[in-house]
């Protein structure tokens, strides 16, 4: 069974490498779905703030992980 727990560990790594990374995106994506039509109905630059938040994200993960 020991060859079952590193199946499933790759394959988990293959899709989550750093967990607060994946947390982080998670929570994003959570805040932008619940305050996003709230704040500006209807409106075209949610999409923009989403795509933003989320470069932030990556950006602020680059970062920590150069050095």
């Amino acid at each position: 069974m020991r060859w079952f727990k590193t199946i499933i560990l790759e394959l988990y790594g293959l899709f989550v490498d750093d967990g607060s990374f994946a947390i982080t995106i998670v929570v994003w994506l959570g805040v932008a779905w619940l305050v996003l039509p709230w704040l500006i109905p209807g409106s075209a630059w949610g999409v923009a703030i989403l795509f933003a938040g989320l470069a932030v994200v990556l950006t602020e993960m680059v970062w920590r992980h150069r050095g």
